[in-house]
């Protein structure tokens, strides 16, 4: 199939020392004929792929730039079609330059993703593989660049594609027992089948349940900052961050809205709420910034509750440990260079949370909490070696999907229904992690995914 040859600007845009205009399509390799001009002629139709030449852009008789010229012949590039990546010198102007020459000269701009829209088109990776790449480029951290890196490589694809195999061999035997009964019995099959689903069913689960690893990998843990005012909430806060964003004061209820900040504490993201102190207050604005600490709190992946150990605990206490009971929490005793009040077997006679002494004042402590924030959530280091993170919410769904159907097949056995009930289930089951992959996916939700991608890519 003829495609148009598409061109576009690679590297961000914004002065450097390199920039890269990529082309990509049936006419990439005559065009960049047209506009290089080396010591020594040259014909890049015959020369090999993965080589790297020396010269100058021009237009015409103008010479626009240096450059590097990079030819990947399809189909063992990334798009799989001929593809030339023109590394020249990275100023703005001389990348839109290069991009307006090789447009001049028979190229169009790439639509954003593009590039990797034909990678998946050609074959070169499936749709999951294809999500990655810009999960890659969006990597907050540590965890999410392995995670991304590690669906690159086609992890979750070789994981749907195992069970996928596995639930098209039991469709297509029923189909066929059903069309050749005098030749295949299904006679028991149902039981057979309930193994079969059983076992698929615990590795879906198992899959749906690293989501929500997989959304805190991805998109930082939602950490909220609760206690009493003047707890040393603020104070946390800003030796966490490392600068001081938020206002410390004697006085208390300084506080009274929500202060964002996105930290990282041993490779991992935490997207952290300062919020208002907890009291009873008649200040009405004071009361919605309480309420507002509470919504948060409600809504966290993780709650950092500062106890100051220096006063005794009262009735806002009680209300706070009340409201973390059930809550992934950690519990901090502030303000360990006074004389305290408040320890940690006091404290556990109220709750069972992991409880740290700690002094913002003094900085000491943090290490502590960084590693039990860590242990926590990922139970020690994370090995993408034989884990499969889902990171991605519409794979989710669709993993969600077919559990839910495969599920319905379970229940068709319990009451004993005809056995094209199965492969009813099964098939739905079978498209719905097709989707994942892109093997069962509409045009249209393949133009919206590759949208959010990147010019470039």
């Amino acid at each position: 199939m003829k495609t148009d040859t598409i061109a576009a600007i690679a590297t961000a845009m914004t002065n450097s020392g390199i920039g890269i205009v990529r082309m990509s399509g049936d006419e990439t390799f005559e065009i960049i004929q047209k506009i290089y001009k080396g010591k020594k002629e040259k014909y890049f139709q015959e020369e090999k792929g993965y080589t790297i030449h020396y010269g100058y852009i021009v237009d015409g008789e103008e010479t626009i730039d240096e450059v590097l010229v990079m030819i990947m012949r399809g189909p063992h590039s990334f798009t799989g079609e001929n593809t030339v990546e023109i590394n020249c010198h990275g100023g703005v102007y001389v990348m839109k330059r290069i991009l307006e020459t090789v447009i001049k000269y028979g190229a169009r701009p790439a639509e954003p993703g593009e590039f990797t829209k034909r990678a998946f088109l050609n074959g070169r990776m499936d749709l999951s593989q294809a999500e990655a790449v810009i999960d890659v480029i969006h990597s907050k951290n540590e965890y999410a660049l392995k995670s991304s890196v590690s669906q690159l490589k086609g992890t979750v694809h070789q994981k749907i594609k195992k069970i996928r195999e596995e639930i098209l061999y039991h469709t297509a035997f029923i189909e066929t027992a059903l069309d050749d009964p005098e030749h295949i019995s299904v006679d028991g099959y149902g039981g057979e089948l309930k193994v079969v689903v059983d076992k698929l069913l615990e590795e879906l689960k198992a899959l749906l349940i690293s989501s929500d690893n997989g959304r805190i990998i991805k998109e930082g843990i939602k950490t909220v900052i609760v206690g009493k005012p003047n707890a040393g909430k603020s104070s946390l806060l800003n030796v966490l961050v490392g600068e001081d964003r938020a206002i410390v004061t004697d006085i208390e209820g300084t506080t009274r809205d929500v202060l964002e900040e996105s930290i990282q504490l041993q490779g991992i993201s935490l997207n952290i709420m300062d919020t208002a102190g907890i009291r009873n207050t008649e200040d009405i604005v004071e009361k919605i910034g309480v309420d507002k600490a509470k919504e948060h709190a409600n809504e966290a992946d993780l709650i950092i509750y500062v106890v100051d150990a220096s006063r005794n605990l009262d009735e806002n206490d009680m209300e706070i440990i009340q409201m973390i009971q059930d809550k992934k929490a950690v519990i901090l005793l502030n303000k360990s260079d006074l004389a305290t009040v408040v320890s940690k077997d006091m404290l556990k006679s109220y709750i069972e949370k992991p409880m740290i002494e700690i002094s913002a004042k003094e900085e000491s402590g943090i290490k502590e909490l960084e590693q039990t924030l860590k242990d926590m959530f990922f139970h020690g280091d994370i090995s993408f070696n034989d884990e499969v993170y889902i990171t991605n919410i519409r794979h989710k769904a669709a993993i969600q999907d077919a559990y839910d159907s495969l599920e319905k097949v379970n229940m068709s056995i319990e009451n004993n229904m005809p056995e094209d009930f199965y492969s009813i289930d099964l098939l739905d089951a079978y498209e719905s992690l097709g989707s994942i992959t892109g093997e069962t996916i509409g045009e249209d939700l393949v133009n919206e995914i590759f949208s959010k991608f990147c010019m470039g890519k």
